[in-house]
């Protein structure tokens, strides 16, 4: 019994002195995740973006860090895309990630971009939200983890669904006129 118990012990000790860095390379393919990339027109995969709040401070507006970081939210009718008419795609503003096609936004009236689907389900993730004693579904970015906003089931046809983004968490870029 001592013997086992000796063996625990240095395996624990060594494993506890092991660098770090030694499962760098198998710990990058987990970060590894698979986004639609509007442009190629296919699955590719990229590898998720993790900064700390002090990078995540330096490379954004305040208003951005606020909305995206923290799950703030910008006030209705603030944002310019709420009305924008224009055909391109609306892609994460923390990391570029393509998000929202203008083909599938629509006019809530609610003053936040609504879009009753992303580009890709795999784009997204989504998790419960409880705060404000509401029970809401919120949608971030599947790649970097900003908060993008909420989903309601009161969208138009086809999906039923009204993806209500912050503006400030996204870049639009318009459609290349051919």
């Amino acid at each position: 019994m001592k013997k086992i118990k000796m063996f625990l012990f240095l395996a624990v000790l060594v494993l506890a002195l092991v660098p770090l860095n030694l499962f760098a390379e198998s710990s990058q393919s987990n970060n590894l995740i698979a986004v639609y990339d509007v442009s190629k027109g296919e699955m590719i995969n990229v590898e998720k973006i993790e900064k700390t709040d002090a990078e995540w401070k330096k490379e954004l507006t305040p208003e951005q860090y606020h909305v995206t970081r923290q799950e703030g939210t910008e006030r209705a009718f603030s944002h310019s895309y709420h009305h924008l008419k224009e055909k391109g795609m609306f892609k994460c503003s923390n990391c570029g990630t393509d998000l929202y096609s203008s083909d599938t936004k629509f006019d809530s009236g609610t003053g936040w971009p609504s879009f009753w689907a992303p580009v890709s389900e795999k784009n997204v993730g989504m998790k419960t939200d409880r705060k404000f004693f509401m029970l809401r579904t919120e949608v971030h970015c599947a790649r970097c983890g900003a908060h993008l906003g909420h989903v309601f089931d009161d969208g138009p046809k086809p999906t039923g669904k009204r993806h209500c983004i912050n503006g400030v968490a996204l870049n639009f870029v318009p459609e290349k006129q051919d």
